[in-house]
């Protein structure tokens, strides 16, 4: 009887061990730490918007047609070019080339007028010479270096640089600018803008200075520099206004006399 009690009183010994050493085999292993700083708001993630719905998508889509259409008919007195300029010649008579150099900064006269009526825009004065300087340095750089490439001959025989036209490029750079300052505010900013920049490609091909493939193209240029200035931007010196509360008033002085009542109150 003793010895049946002590081998009872062992297996529950040699039980319990076991059960103990089961127990720490299968015991939570420590939290990994390392990575609880890296969403410390615990925002959800992102996420990833499809391409054909990116702003990269958006700001190339439009400029792309209009460049590949122009590659496409850019075939010299042919096709599309040769029925474009003979329509051209036939209900247009040439103007002073002055006008197409003068012109194409309508749109950069618009926005500093419109600015200085106190209609706020997208982004701040600094910020707004910036994305200028950036979108002028693109176009000036893809529409020259696309001229030397296409060696393309201009209507009137003058050189090998038609292909695309600088000319409707700027304007529809500037164009491009207004729109994107000033459409949260009114979309006719936009339309007169593009108004001026789209006369600008008119002028060029009733002064027999570029096919239609090129101010179509030269189109496209302009407004890809304009998207591309702005997707590359980043806002460094902040959305401040500087110098906003400007305005600009109809005025009478009396004896006939009438003009503008300019006044500005800076900010700090």
């Amino acid at each position: 009887m003793k010895t049946l009690a002590i081998r009872l009183l062992l297996a529950l010994s040699v039980g319990t061990t076991s059960y103990t050493s089961i127990y720490a085999q299968v015991a939570p292993s420590p939290a990994d730490t390392t990575r609880k700083y890296e969403n410390p708001g615990g925002m959800p993630a992102a996420v990833k918007q499809p391409f054909l719905k990116s702003k990269l998508f958006k700001a190339v889509a439009i400029p792309a047609v209009l460049i590949t259409y122009g590659a496409i008919t850019a075939q010299g007195d042919a096709g599309i070019n040769r029925s474009a300029r003979e329509f051209t010649q036939r209900q247009f008579r040439p103007v002073n080339t002055m006008i197409d150099n003068t012109v194409i900064f309508l749109p950069y006269l618009e926005l500093g007028a419109v600015a200085l009526a106190g209609v706020e825009s997208r982004n701040d004065r600094i910020n707004t010479l910036l994305i200028i300087a950036k979108g002028e340095a693109i176009m000036l750089a893809s529409t020259f270096a696309v001229k030397y490439l296409a060696h393309e001959t201009r209507p009137n025989g003058q050189d090998n640089l038609s292909f695309p036209s600088g000319h409707t490029a700027q304007a529809f750079l500037a164009a491009s600018i207004v729109h994107t300052e000033f459409r949260d505010k009114s979309q006719w900013y936009g339309v007169g803008a593009y108004t001026i920049a789209t006369s600008v490609a008119a002028l060029r091909m009733i002064n027999d200075k570029h096919w239609q493939s090129d101010v179509v193209a030269g189109a496209g240029f302009g407004i890809l520099s304009a998207h591309l200035a702005y997707l590359s931007h980043r806002n460094r010196w902040g959305r401040k206004s500087i110098g906003r509360d400007v305005s600009m008033t109809p005025a009478y002085f009396g004896s006939g006399a009438s003009g503008v009542s300019l006044s500005w109150r800076p900010t700090r």
